[in-house]
């Protein structure tokens, strides 16, 4: 199932403090390094937000942040890969897998992810 072809408007970065940091002062990121080693940038899809924020950031320390980027930025980059046996999530790896930056151009809205009384919660997951 990889390669499926979807049909979004936009995809859904989680972000670190530091992650938006540097992709707002370079104007580009590699991501974390679990992308580095990954040879993609992990992505979702709107539906998909919340699961991965319970999932993977229940612990986290850091402040997050939820990117929305433009489907269309990303070009033939963007490649849908079934993960887990029944979930279709969204990877950036760039033109011919090359494995290039998330570009700040590519971002439409950044807004700070909030927990609050055990929920994650910003204006893009109501």
């Amino acid at each position: 199932m990889a390669g499926v072809n979807e049909t979004e408007e936009f995809v859904y970065r989680i972000s670190s403090s530091d992650e938006w940091s540097e992709l707002q002062t370079t104007k580009s990121t590699f991501g974390q390094q679990l992308d580095t080693d990954s040879g993609f940038i992990h992505l979702s899809k709107l539906n998909q937000v919340k699961s991965t924020l319970e999932r993977f950031y229940s612990n986290a320390t850091d402040d997050l942040f939820l990117l929305q980027i433009d489907c269309a930025k990303l070009g033939d980059g963007l490649i849908y890969e079934e993960v887990d046996g029944s979930n279709v999530f969204p990877h950036f790896y760039g033109p011919s897998k090359s494995f290039v930056p998330l570009t700040l151009d590519m971002v439409v809205k950044a807004e700070k992810i909030v927990l609050l009384n055990g929920n994650f919660t910003c204006s893009m997951l109501s």
